[in-house]
């Protein structure tokens, strides 16, 4: 055995090294059917064949790695697919990966400053350069004072944010929320979301961590926001308050 890998490794180098490059060129693949019995056969010299007297066995070795750089069967596949696209397919890829972002927002006559403020950050968190909290104090359809935290970036991939800013629906907090607070029935929860840690026993108040870039967003009035964050207060026709944060993440 160790007679026939040294013939894999003395075999002509120019030769080898010709193999080697139409392996690793995407194209190349199209000229084998399929990966035994044509590509790693053509990595077979009649000389290893006749040192090894079994084809099979030379085969084998090749597609170990006992002469030179040789596809595997997923990298080969993978491959010969991607050779043989078709070029519309192709095109359709590039094409959806060029198109502009698609804004909820887009075309809407706000009036409202709340919803201007949604319209002005909604392309900053659907990218990830912005993660926006938002806070909302109003009455529910019941009539009851609620008020909590929500994670704008997650919603917008979450929900469809037509309804919203075409003024159909109301925006509210939710128990599934960063915080939520019933007035009336005293009903309280937290939840972390894929943007932020809700941190609630910190001697600071309520805090929420980035999970990005591990910054806190301190959303108490009488301090300050926090490093890469600030707080605005909005006057709304539609919410009792209403106060947005953003945490601008560096890139």
């Amino acid at each position: 055995m160790a007679v026939a890998i040294a013939a894999f490794y003395n075999t002509d180098r120019a030769r080898e090294e010709g193999y080697s490059t139409a392996a690793r060129s995407p194209g190349s693949v199209t000229q084998f059917k399929v990966y035994e019995e044509d590509y790693l056969h053509s990595k077979v010299t009649s000389m290893d064949a006749y040192d090894l007297k079994n084809r099979e066995l030379a085969r084998k070795l090749v597609e170990h790695g006992h002469k030179g750089t040789v596809l595997s069967r997923e990298e080969f596949e993978e491959k010969k697919a991607a050779a043989q696209a078709p070029e519309a397919v192709k095109s359709n890829t590039f094409y959806s990966r060029s198109q502009p972002m698609t804004l909820a927002s887009a075309g809407k006559e706000l009036k409202d400053n709340f919803l201007k403020a949604l319209a002005e950050r909604e392309e900053a968190n659907r990218s990830g350069k912005m993660t926006s909290v938002i806070f909302i104090r109003d009455h529910n359809t019941l009539g009851q004072e609620v008020s909590g935290y929500i994670d704008y970036a997650h919603r917008l991939k979450t929900q469809d944010f037509e309804p919203y800013f075409s003024g159909k629906k109301r925006l509210m907090p939710g128990r599934s929320d960063l915080c939520y607070y019933n007035w009336k029935t005293q009903v309280s929860t937290s939840n972390s979301s894929p943007n932020f840690e809700v941190i609630y026993d910190d001697p600071n108040g309520l805090l929420f961590k980035n999970k990005r870039d591990k910054k806190i967003l301190n959303v108490d009035p009488l301090s300050g926001s926090g490093e890469d964050s600030n707080r605005m207060f909005l006057q709304s026709d539609l919410y009792i308050h209403v106060v947005v944060y953003d945490h601008n993440i560096r890139t």
